[in-house]
């Protein structure tokens, strides 16, 4: 663990996903050459005849995964975000094509800070959403990790991923039994009818401080989690898109073909033309550094949102 105590997102994984293998004999793992980074180190040392690592051979790792899931087999393939583009034809035409249960894990889905411009995960929402077949989900906390990669592990309909940050979590414990989530449905965190802040992930926390920002000005602010990057859960989103007049989306990952983009799509097709705000990372290769320290560099903050969700609303007058 880390040094202020939470377990980083990736020992989560690794000790969940060695749980539950302990209790389904059909759960292998596979690696490409990063048992340390991604933490299945601890599988690796508990349950060895099912751990797999192939060496820095992604495309392999994925084909082979696809083998092992055509053969009944649970494979958790985890492969960093940004080194699962190596991939790519791959979870197109062996797993996706032929809707077998791949669960990709894909860590150090964001900004990887320190690691630099090698190894941001900023593409992995672009390079997936448009694939036929996936699922692909991102918690914003410990706990809901957890009940992703139990849902991950009893989905048999396809492919399904999950992107999760670098670090630490927020310190949310996970549940003793972890629950199974339904595919497509996200969580109406607060109901309000002036703004709609959709945060994901990661960035969740930043739409709650927006929120309070917001509130403290006199506007009603819904608060959503979407959970499913894919498949987006459209009626909670019209839902508030019909309610409020500004939404804004929060993603650690370009926004470029990103989530907001799927957002506006939706509404867009949907003949909703409620103004759809971004935070997200810009069209250009981001640069080696403190992850504090870029986001506000590139306005990947709840200032920069809430000046921009201003703009579309009244001016409210402070009562006495």
């Amino acid at each position: 663990t880390t040094s202020g105590g939470s377990p980083t997102y990736s020992e989560v994984f690794g000790r969940s996903v060695t749980n539950f293998a302990k209790e389904d004999e059909k759960i292998v793992a596979v690696t490409a050459a990063m048992p340390g980074g991604t933490k299945l180190e601890i599988f690796k040392e508990e349950i060895p005849e099912r751990y797999f690592d192939v060496g820095i051979a992604e495309g392999h790792a994925a084909l082979f995964a696809s083998g092992l899931a055509s053969a009944g087999l649970k494979p958790f393939l985890s492969i960093y975000s940004t080194f699962m583009q190596r991939a790519y034809d791959m979870i197109i035409h062996d797993i996706a094509l032929q809707k077998l249960p791949v669960r990709l894990c894909m860590d150090r889905g964001g900004l990887s800070g320190d690691d630099g411009p090698t190894h941001h995960g900023l593409f992995d929402i672009g390079y997936l959403r448009h694939v036929p077949n996936i699922v692909h989900m991102q918690p914003i906390d410990e706990e809901e990790f957890v009940d992703m990669l139990w849902t991950m592990s009893n989905y048999e309909d396809g492919p399904i991923a999950v992107r999760y940050p670098r670090g630490p979590g927020v310190g949310a414990t996970p549940k003793d039994q972890p629950v199974l989530l339904e595919i497509g449905k996200g969580e109406l965190v607060q109901d309000g009818h002036d703004v709609a802040l959709i945060g994901l992930g990661f960035l969740f926390d930043l739409a709650v401080e927006a929120k309070d920002r917001l509130e403290g000005e006199g506007h009603s602010v819904a608060l959503v989690n979407p959970r499913f990057i894919k498949p987006l859960d459209e009626e909670l989103i019209l839902d508030v898109a019909r309610r409020c007049k500004v939404i804004c989306t929060f993603e650690d990952h370009v926004l470029k073909n990103g989530f907001g983009a799927s957002i506006i799509e939706l509404l867009h097709d949907a003949d909703i033309d409620t103004p759809v705000e971004r935070i997200g990372w810009p069209d250009q290769f981001v640069e080696h550094g403190k992850v504090n320290i870029l986001r506000e560099k590139h306005g990947i903050s709840a200032n920069a949102a809430v000046e921009k969700v201003l703009r579309h609303l009244p001016r409210q007058v402070a009562t006495a």
